[in-house]
């Protein structure tokens, strides 16, 4: 049964800081603090609509603070849920990395909260400490490790290309992710929204973010080393808004960023396998669900291997796993 998520944003609220990168309001348009009764009637709506089982189905709490926040506030946002958490699997909420401890943990349990995602975005103490993130790479660690032991699912956010990282740094994050073992991750490009330090650090010629080439090839490394390690990447770059794109400068971010990383998994892939084949005619096989993936947007893989003398003749293998393909 597909997931899905009853998502509730808390924006900006009880955040104790002003990260480099973080406009949340231009983000996401939105800068309005939900009650217990908006909870209760989203809940209410999002059951109406689904119309089908929801025992794989989790209400949503997103905004990076859900610990942060008033604790009687975000009691009373839990308290709302009780009445439908017997037909959903679970309540998921996404914190910071240094608002986790016992006691919150024990808090969380006692609500059904079932996964907990920690906004790490780097492990690099460097570049944690030049966004002004407030919080260790140690503190990632302590807490996946805390959040694990309590029987919550992790997942695990990280941002590529923050002011002071490299492409390099970003692997090495990953690497670093995989070790705690998540069951989850999210994946975000940075995009310089305006009215940030990160911003000013633009306009003043000492920060410039990754090409959007530069960001597709290191995503689509991303994407295939936790896929390899059977992480679920559950997001890869920001949610499209309209307030995101009129409130942000030059970035490497595309409203498609997920699909052009895997026809970059795919390019790369094809490459690799042929690499050591005499020829140019050529027969594929992939899942028939990724040939969409495998032809690339508007065909862009096939017309350029195509510039590069391969024939390719596409067949399906549905024993194969989404990104992997053979040739003949």
């Amino acid at each position: 049964m597909k997931h899905a998520n009853i998502s509730i944003f808390i924006p900006h609220n009880g955040c104790p800081h002003q990260c480099s990168f973080c406009n949340q309001r231009n983000i996401t348009g939105q800068q309005y603090q939900p009650t217990a009764d908006d909870v209760k009637n989203t809940i209410e709506k999002a059951i109406g609509d689904l119309k089908q089982n929801t025992a794989n189905t989790e209400i949503a709490f997103f905004g990076g603070s859900f610990t942060a926040i008033d604790r009687e506030y975000m009691l009373s946002l839990l308290d709302a849920t009780k009445p439908y958490i017997d037909k959903l699997k679970g309540i998921r909420i996404s914190t910071r990395p240094d608002y986790i401890d016992d006691e919150i943990l024990s808090v969380l349990k006692s609500y059904n909260v079932t996964s907990i995602e920690l906004g790490a975005q780097s492990m690099d103490d460097t570049v944690l400490k030049a966004n002004e993130r407030g919080h260790s790479s140690d503190d990632v660690v302590i807490s996946s490790n805390k959040i694990k032991k309590y029987g919550f699912s992790l997942g695990l956010q990280m941002m590529t290309g923050l002011y002071m990282s490299t492409p390099e740094k970003d692997l090495l994050t990953a690497k670093k992710f995989i070790d705690l073992q998540p069951d989850t991750v999210r994946i975000y490009p940075t995009v310089v929204m305006k009215n940030t330090r990160l911003a000013d650090l633009y306009l003043e010629n000492r920060y410039r973010p990754y090409t959007l080439d530069t960001s597709v090839d290191l995503c689509s490394k991303l994407i295939t080393l936790f896929e390899s390690n059977n992480i679920a990447v559950i997001r890869l770059g920001l949610h499209y808004s309209d307030s995101l794109v009129s409130n942000s400068l030059e970035s490497g971010y595309h409203p498609a960023f997920k699909e052009l990383c895997e026809n970059k998994i795919f390019y790369d892939k094809f490459l690799e396998s042929v690499k050591n084949t005499d020829g140019k005619i050529t027969d594929v096989y992939i899942n028939e669900k990724s040939l969409s993936k495998f032809l690339g947007q508007k065909k862009s893989n096939l017309n350029k291997l195509k510039e590069l003398g391969y024939e390719i003749k596409i067949n399906f293998d549905n024993t194969l796993a989404k990104y992997d393909l053979y040739i003949k």
